[in-house]
């Protein structure tokens, strides 16, 4: 019986769980959004929202937590310097999950993971990117 037993195990032992997590992670808060399954999705935004809750927290223990899961210091310190401060003012529910379809090989549902402010963020691209580029040139 599983009764109580948080998390999702993936096949996997736990020492490539720990990786696999951590690598999707750190790509969520190094291109603010990713598409991955259901199931991974919804692990990294477990770990990924305690990230943000530690990098609005800021002092030092917060930063040594992260580092623990995200090893690379440029991505760590974009979390506590660009990332975290766009959350100051909420009480987590720092991200969305949007589900969007089946793989073609193996029918697994997909979902894509972003930051709930990802499209005003986001930068544009191809003639929008050339019209907001003109904008500004003006």
């Amino acid at each position: 019986m599983r009764h109580k037993v948080d998390g999702r195990l993936f096949g996997r032992p736990a020492n490539q769980r720990k990786a696999l997590l951590r690598g999707l992670v750190t790509a969520l808060f190094e291109n603010q959004r990713i598409e991955t399954t259901v199931a991974k999705a919804k692990e990294t935004k477990r770990i990924a929202e305690r990230m943000i809750t530690f990098g609005i927290k800021g002092d030092l223990h917060s930063k040594r937590q992260v580092l623990t899961v995200v090893t690379d210091r440029t991505i760590a310190s974009k979390l506590f310097n660009e990332i975290a401060p766009r959350f100051t003012g909420r009480n987590g529910g720092y991200l969305r999950l949007v589900q969007t379809r089946n793989r073609l090989k193996d029918s697994a549902p997909m979902a894509v993971l972003e930051f709930i402010d990802y499209e005003s963020i986001k930068k544009p691209k191809g003639k929008a990117a050339k019209e907001a580029k003109a904008e500004a040139g003006k």
